[in-house]
């Protein structure tokens, strides 16, 4: 019988009275009525169509290039979406709504089991908003409204609700869709507050019995941008974010946890990788026992095939949805269909009163605009080996700056395969000689700190963020610290950072906050570099000019390439001391008059701290994200490079050298780095120059020149020195005169024609996409009137009022 049913589900032949197979319960959920599930005769659940995109958060929205292309579920032919209720003794299933076109999503039982709480998009609408149902199905009452997504909503033990939502206003740092935080409001959808200043997905909020919120938290601060997304906590109230566990392992999603009730653990999705559509995976149950990271902390329950949104009735017996069927399952894996459907299934809840969990008071003040974060002690931590006490004497405060548009799975010209995100210098803070430190940060704001020695010179890097919420004054144990333990300090003595005010971040006056190559770094080379690292002298092999290539600069992407600046690389997290920032940029020591072939190059005092600023901040080319570039514009701003290699000459004529075994090819693509035996993304200090290192010497982004194309390596390096080249390939091109040089020489200036037909950035004219500006009107950060054609803008300065107007300010500043 269940067999049978299930093929016609799949099939989609059933109406959905026929659906409800089997009539009477199998055995193992006969069983579990009787045990764990005693008292249960109704299950909540949704129908829907599986969402468009393949990646896991991709569910809400629209696509950043085309606001007329939808990314949530039941989009066209595929619309369909259901909010039913399973009898489980009969298998009977009552429709409380039908959404008729549109899509219900993430339903959840009140304490008292007389209504649910859904996310709903009707067939007319782009979003979805929060709706709230009686379990007969009357009642309708709709929650919040406006044109944001709010969805994954859970009810809190003061009677308010959580949720997630698109109000954050921002896009995905490495895809093409929106951001959701999470937010809370009353019970009627008044008094919307932000919990969390999160820049990329929370998502999946439930409540643990001491009454904080338990989520999955995505985030990538200078670290891979796939790698995590694990289980955090919070207050209601936004204060006392705490990793729960997995923040430091790379790889998997843990998401959709709750907790299982009468234990200290919770139930959830392991989904593998960087996550599977509806967020598929492992049912597994996690555990905060053993430490954040700690392998036994996690036990994987299913063991064939996927499954989503489980809940738990104990450690021995679940249910969870698996495509058109709800399964229960036991502590062995072991699984049983207790409903099939012609829709796909999601949320299974059950229909039963729960106690309310304990309610935290509020420790916030709302009308103060910053926090207190106490540190006691920052040498306490992981992966701190080669660190002395005394080594620390400050720590330098940064911002991760959310995006308002974003177009791909790459940084673009945010960095190259650096970081993700912009980030914004605030300042500086002493660190007490005992290691501690309190200082007061700007509320609802994602920081993270760079710990400083006496020269000023980074020591260990932190790579994750932190924020308080308005008026919270909360603490840490130390730098990556094992949060399982306390400072040894907090129980031996008072802090000295405690026996003095609070710390008031220490600006750089006079620069920058946010760093720009083109604007702020490239005039110092231009002073003090070019007059030996130019295409023609090209000393040490090195071009410092402003040239550009078809993405970056030459000179940005080759100190890169050449090992001049270590930023994060998009590698793994917490990596060792030293091995990021300015402490292990080679750079640095160029420019001081300390290095033994630099000795007469030294730049000012000011210089020095640009440069300093630059690579502290992860060294972004383009400072402003209105550089970003849209699919159209990265199509025809690339596309005209692949016409040099394609013009003949270099098959002609190098490739007897440049043929994969003698030499590397030309041009060595950045993704043909696992033909030098490394494979990506590595860590900065794994890293090494080599020989004839392809991504330094040969890659396209170096070898051409659409700046001045005479000045392309492609065309100095093979040029005779008399002919004015460098004759690095002696006896290719003995003049200019060369029908190859010419024929090569013609096809760069093509690709320059066209390259600079668009508006490109950091060059005359630029202009950013018509995206930009409709979210910067969207967000009320430009005029609704702004016209692209006419209007003039600083995306500089817009970018400024963008991240100001997501500040926190308490109601009373706001109106």
């Amino acid at each position: 019988m269940t067999k049978y049913f299930t093929t016609l589900a799949i099939m989609g032949l059933t109406s959905l009275a026929a659906a409800a197979a089997p009539k009477t319960p199998g055995p193992m959920l006969a069983k579990a009525l009787k045990g764990p599930m005693r008292g249960v005769t109704d299950i909540i659940f949704a129908n829907r169509s599986s969402y468009n995109d393949g990646h896991w958060y991709a569910n809400i929205g629209y696509y950043c290039e085309d606001e007329n292309k939808p990314a949530y579920a039941g989009n066209g032919k595929s619309a369909g979406g259901r909010l039913c209720k399973l009898h489980l003794p009969t298998g009977k299933v009552t429709v409380l709504l039908d959404a008729k076109g549109g899509s219900i999503r993430d339903p959840q039982v009140h304490y008292d089991a007389k209504k649910i709480l859904f996310s709903w998009r009707k067939a007319k609408s782009n979003f979805y908003n929060l709706y709230e149902i009686n379990i007969d199905g009357g009642g309708l009452k709709q929650i919040t409204s406006g044109e944001f997504d709010d969805y994954e909503a859970t009810y809190l033990p003061d009677g308010g609700i959580v949720f997630v939502t698109t109000r954050c206003k921002r896009w995905v740092n490495c895809w093409l869709t929106q951001v959701g935080t999470l937010y809370r409001c009353d019970a009627d959808g008044r008094n919307i507050t932000q919990i969390s200043s999160n820049n990329e997905h929370d998502n999946t909020p439930a409540v643990l019995p001491d009454g904080r919120i338990l989520f999955t938290r995505w985030e990538y601060t200078d670290r891979s941008q796939i790698g995590y997304h694990h289980l955090w906590t919070v207050n209601p109230d936004g204060t006392r974010q705490m990793v729960y566990y997995g923040n430091q392992r790379h790889y998997p999603l843990y998401i959709d946890a709750k907790p299982i009730h009468g234990t200290n653990k919770v139930i959830g999705i392991d989904s593998p990788g960087h996550g599977a559509r509806d967020h598929y995976g492992m049912v597994s149950i996690f555990s905060d026992a053993f430490g954040p990271d700690d392998a036994k902390g996690i036990r994987r329950i299913s063991r064939k095939g996927r499954y989503i949104d489980p809940w738990a009735f104990g450690e021995k017996c679940f249910i969870a949805a698996q495509k058109k069927t709800i399964q229960i399952m036991d502590a062995s894996g072991k699984s049983e269909v207790i409903h099939s459907s012609n829709l796909n299934c999601h949320e299974p809840r059950p229909l039963i009163k729960r106690p309310r969990e304990r309610v935290i008071l509020p420790a916030t003040r709302p009308e103060m605009t910053t926090g207190q974060l106490v540190l006691t002690d920052v040498y306490n931590g992981r992966n701190m080996t080669g660190i002395k006490r005394g080594d620390i004497k400050k720590l330098l405060i940064l911002e991760s700056l959310p995006k308002p548009v974003n177009f791909s799975g790459g940084p673009d010209l945010t960095s190259w395969l650096g970081t993700f995100t912009l980030e914004r210098v605030l300042g500086t803070v002493p660190v007490e000689e005992d290691g501690s430190a309190s200082f007061t940060l700007p509320a609802n704001r994602a920081v993270f700190f760079v710990a400083l020695d006496k020269n000023d010179l980074s020591v260990k890097r932190m790579q994750s963020f932190v924020s308080v919420a308005p008026g919270e004054i909360t603490s840490c144990a130390g730098c990556h610290e094992n949060r399982t333990k306390t400072a040894p300090a907090m129980r031996t003595r008072v802090l000295q950072a405690m026996k003095r005010p609070s710390s008031t971040i220490k600006r750089f006056e006079g620069f920058p906050d946010v760093l720009d190559f083109n604007r702020d770094i490239q005039p110092i080379f231009d002073e003090h570099c070019i007059k030996c690292h130019n295409p023609t002298k090209f000393k040490g092999k090195l071009s410092l000019t402003r040239g550009l290539s078809d993405n970056w600069s030459i000179n940005y992407y080759a100190m890169f390439a050449r090992l001049l600046v270590a930023d994060g690389r998009n590698g793994y997290g917490n990596q060792p001391p030293r091995t990021i920032g300015t402490s292990a940029s080679r750079i640095m020591k160029m420019l001081d008059g300390t290095h033994p072939k630099h000795k007469k190059v030294k730049v000012t005092p000011k210089q020095w701290r640009t440069v300093w600023l630059w690579i502290e901040s992860a060294a972004p080319y383009a400072g402003t994200y209105g550089a970003l570039r849209n699919p159209t514009q990265r199509g025809r701003q690339g596309g005209g490079i692949g016409q040099v290699f394609r013009s003949g000459v270099l098959g002609k004529r190098c490739t007897s050298c440049h043929n994969g075994k003698k030499l590397p090819n030309i041009p060595f693509h950045v993704d043909g780095a696992k033909n030098r035996g490394i494979k990506r993304p590595m860590p900065r200090h794994e890293r090494k120059i080599i020989p004839n290192d392809p991504l330094a010497w040969y890659s396209s982004q170096v070898v051409v020149n659409l700046t001045r194309p005479a000045d392309s390596a492609v065309l100095m390096a093979p040029l005779a020195k008399k002919a004015g080249g460098r004759e690095s390939c002696p006896g290719v091109f003995k003049t200019k005169n060369d029908p190859d040089y010419k024929r090569l020489l013609a096809a760069i200036q093509q690709a320059k024609k066209r390259i600079d037909a668009t508006t490109r950035y950091a060059t005359p004219g630029f202009k950013p996409n018509r995206q930009y500006i409709r979210e910067m009107k969207k967000y009320g950060v430009l005029p609704k009137t702004f016209d692209q054609a006419k209007d003039k803008i600083d995306v500089f300065e817009t970018d400024q009022k963008y991240w100001k107007s997501l500040w926190y300010k308490p109601k009373a500043m706001a109106k």
